[in-house]
C-alpha cells in the first residue's frame, strides 16, 4: 500500500479532529494520486469530509469500530486484519493518526506534503527523516501559499 499525509517541521498532522491547514496545490496533488484507486482511513477523518461523505473517484475503506455504522458508498470494515485482506496494492492511506500507525508497516511508499512551519497540534506522523527503514526518492520545488512554503516529498521503503 501507499501512505499519503500532510506535516509540518514536527510531523504534526492535526488538532481537534482535523487537518493543519489545507493547501490548494496540496488538495490536488493528493486528488491526483488518489483518483481511482482506493482510500482507507477511520471514520474520524471520514468526518472531516464535505458533508462527512465518501471521496468520489474512490473505494472508500472506512475502519470503524462501532457495529452500528454503516454507510452507502463505503466499505465499512470492523479490524485493521478485514482492511488487510480486502486492499490493493495501489490503495492509499489516508488518515488519521491510529490508521496511520497501524498500516505504515504494509506501505511501501508515503507521499509527504512537508509544511516549512509549525502548528499547534495533537497528532503527529513517524518522523521519516530518521526512520532507518525509509529513504527519499523524490522531492518538488518549493510551493508557496498565503506565506506558508510546502513542498512535496515521496519516501519509499528500503528495507
Amino acid at each position: 500500500m501507499k501512505a499519503i499525509v500532510v506535516v509540518d517541521e514536527n510531523w504534526a498532522i492535526g488538532r481537534d479532529g482535523d487537518q493543519l491547514i489545507y493547501l490548494k496545490e496540496d488538495l490536488k496533488h493528493f486528488r491526483q494520486l488518489t483518483s481511482g484507486h482506493g482510500v482507507i482511513l477511520g471514520r474520524k477523518t471520514l468526518a472531516t469530509f464535505p458533508n462527512g461523505m465518501p471521496l468520489k473517484n474512490r473505494l472508500n475503506h472506512i475502519l470503524s469500530h462501532n457495529p452500528q455504522f454503516q454507510l452507502e458508498g463505503a466499505v465499512v470494515h470492523r479490524t485493521i486484519d478485514s482492511i488487510l485482506q480486502t486492499v490493493q496494492d495501489d490503495d492509499f492511506v489516508i488518515g488519521g493518526a491510529s490508521v496511520y500507525e497501524q498500516l505504515l508497516p504494509y506501505c511501501d511508499t508515503v507521499y509527504v506534503t512537508k509544511i516549512h512551519a509549525t502548528f499547534p497540534a495533537d497528532c503527529y506522523f513517524p518522523n521519516l527523516d530518521i526512520a532507518p527503514d525509509w529513504g527519499i526518492s523524490e522531492e518538488s520545488a518549493p510551493l508557496e501559499q498565503d506565506g506558508i512554503a510546502y513542498h512535496f516529498v515521496t519516501y519509499r521503503r528500503t528495507t
